[in-house]
């Protein structure tokens, strides 16, 4: 990728990125050749929503004259075919410098900014770092903003995540901050974060036979009493209170796993998909 001119690329990154295509046998396309305008600095890689691809530039986007001057980084949405749509430019009041965030149960995206936020301290004073939740449609929710608690206890510069575990909450981690001093800025937290959602299953794998071994993470499985794939029945065993083991049973069709335990039924976070 060759920059066109100084007015639409980062000339200090030698161009602004790409996002691209590669096959198993080494065929390359590239589906988008970013701009300033509309990002610059794709620093980590795509994350598959239940649609498109989503992902984040560090740099660039609507608001160039701000965070520096060179923009304060945008969260973006792509399809297989290339078509890119820029769903948020951020301004720095809402964090800055994003990282690739992950879709949750309920079809919307959390993630962090390492910069930016409500919160200052002599160690982040351009902001601390948020967490934010976004929609597929592009509405951006800032969730927390780090360094709320005095001292940074809390963590400065949101890493990258968060991940959400199987009881519906989400956890992740700081660059900074928190209470340690054998670091110049804090030897950084992790952190959990509830928003609400309840608790779910995943399935190792996400596709099988008829026959094939499923394992199903979760938690609180410990008397479990049915497991179904797409409201067909399972043969199933309890391995402990995260797992069960079972196999794809006959006459299962594509749809989700769910698992029916003493104090609920729980379902999977995805689509189990049943192979030819």
């Amino acid at each position: 990728f060759a920059c066109v001119s100084s007015s639409n690329c980062n000339l200090a990154y030698n161009g602004c990125g790409t996002v691209f295509k590669i096959t198993p046998q080494g065929t390359l396309s590239t589906l988008h050749s970013f701009d300033n305008a509309g990002g610059c600095y794709p620093e980590a890689g795509l994350v598959q929503g239940t649609d498109d691809f989503y992902g984040t530039t560090a740099e660039g986007g609507a608001n160039t004259t701000l965070c520096g001057g060179v923009g304060c980084g945008t969260l973006f949405r792509i399809t297989q075919s290339g078509t890119l749509i820029t769903l948020h430019s951020f301004d720095g009041t809402d964090g800055s410098w994003p990282h690739t965030p992950a879709q949750a149960t309920d079809g919307n995206f959390y993630g962090t900014t390492k910069y930016g936020g409500a919160n200052t301290n002599s160690s982040c004073p351009t902001g601390c770092g948020t967490i934010f939740k976004i929609t597929p449609s592009g509405k951006l929710t800032t969730l927390y903003s780090f360094c709320a608690q005095s001292g940074c206890t809390d963590g400065i510069a949101g890493g990258g995540g968060p991940l959400q575990d199987t009881n519906g909450k989400f956890y992740g981690s700081t660059d900074g901050g928190g209470t340690s001093d054998a670091c110049p800025v804090g030897c950084g937290t992790i952190y959990s974060l509830a928003v609400g959602l309840g608790p779910f299953v995943e399935t190792q794998t996400t596709s099988g036979r008829v026959g094939a071994a499923v394992k199903i993470l979760g938690t609180n499985l410990t008397g479990a009493t049915s497991v179904t794939f797409n409201d067909t029945s399972a043969v199933f065993k309890v391995v402990s209170s995260s797992l069960i083991t079972t196999t794809v049973p006959s006459g299962a069709t594509t749809g989700f796993v769910t698992v029916t335990t003493p104090k609920g039924t729980l379902k999977s976070n995805t689509k189990f998909r049943v192979t030819p």
